[in-house]
């Protein structure tokens, strides 16, 4: 099992569990404080045999997955909070202390995990109150239009206010550079629209974070992606690729755009859209060429890794932007 490449952390995969009778336990990073592998809000998923999603490896998740077996086996208590130290006793360097929420997940659970997936299609989240104290309907839960996920605890229990994750890709072309793209965005969490007008370009086995769409009218699709998407244009046809460029510089609400090519493209293209009335202003938000510096190799693999490291360089730049902003407005 250990040797198995980790899945990512996905609610769908504790629905799937519990449907499937296998006893699971979701662990939830509660707190940090000091140093640590990962950050409050992280969660991994732990069966007697499997695993998804990690809290950072190393000792910390092996106590957790100790634990997290022991409910399991014990069919005591099914939630719990355990406060670990990270120093010599846990054998890891990190120094700071982590607080773990454990939750053995069964079928009182897909309510909540089911509107948990219906919340993320639609753009929003949900807040769960979960109680230590009672047993009985232990899970409240309710739409949240929170835009940072955050954990609260204490003696009684704790409030899990759960966002879907800001990296929403909306990705037009499935040839070599897009199958790569779609290989790597798999084990990320992020969600992938995934259009071409192709359909026996797509894969037969999807990863759980793609949706695959033949369109006939992809710019259809541009207009329907929530805000804040990440464009990524890179289909067949240059003809495809402007008309794309042009619809996406119509919305003023995405957080990146990136069109595949030279700056030899990016000019004719800049030529092109000026002359179709989009304002030069708003070139200046369109990435091309595309992928962090220092990348020359053109392998699909290659252009897929540099496309999707700015790609969290834009997304953790946004996070940081929007954590400011929310600590700003508490401090007034």
């Amino acid at each position: 099992m250990q040797d198995a490449p980790l899945k990512p952390f996905r609610f769908a995969d504790a629905a799937r569990w519990i449907r499937a009778g296998v006893p699971v336990v979701m662990v939830t990073i509660a707190e940090v404080r000091g140093s640590a592998p990962r950050e409050a809000g992280i969660r991994m998923l732990v069966t007697a045999d499997d695993l998804v999603g990690t809290i950072g490896g190393g000792h910390l998740e092996w106590r957790g997955m100790d634990i997290a077996r022991e409910m399991m086996a014990e069919r005591a208590a099914p939630r719990r909070i355990e406060r670990i130290p990270l120093g010599p006793a846990l054998g890891q360097c990190c120094g700071g202390v982590v607080w773990l929420a454990f939750e053995v997940l069964g079928t009182e659970d897909l309510r909540w995990l089911d509107a948990v997936e219906q919340a993320f299609a639609a753009g929003h989240g949900i807040e769960r109150t979960v109680s230590l104290r009672h047993a009985q309907r232990a899970v409240a839960f309710a739409d949240s239009r929170a835009l940072l996920p955050a954990v609260t605890h204490d003696e009684d229990g704790w409030i899990d206010t759960l966002v879907p994750d800001p990296l929403h890709v909306v990705l037009f072309g499935a040839g070599h550079v897009g199958h790569a793209l779609v290989g790597v965005l798999a084990n990320l969490p992020c969600r992938v629209h995934w259009v071409d007008e192709r359909d026996t370009l797509f894969p037969g086995d999807l990863p759980g974070n793609v949706e695959a769409e033949a369109s006939d009218t992809p710019e259809a699709v541009v207009d329907q992606a929530p805000a804040g998407s990440y464009f990524l244009v890179m289909t067949h046809s240059h003809a495809l690729d402007l008309s794309l460029c042009e619809r996406i510089l119509r919305r003023t609400d995405f957080a990146y755009f990136g069109l595949i090519g030279s700056k030899t493209k990016r000019a004719r293209f800049e030529h092109r859209l000026s002359d179709h009335g989009v304002d030069p202003v708003r070139f200046a938000e369109m990435t091309c060429p595309i992928g962090v510096a220092g990348i020359t190799d053109k392998a699909p693999a290659m252009i897929a890794v540099a496309i999707v490291a700015q790609l969290l360089q834009v997304r953790d730049q946004r996070i940081a932007a929007l954590s400011a902003s929310r600590m700003e407005a508490v401090a007034q």
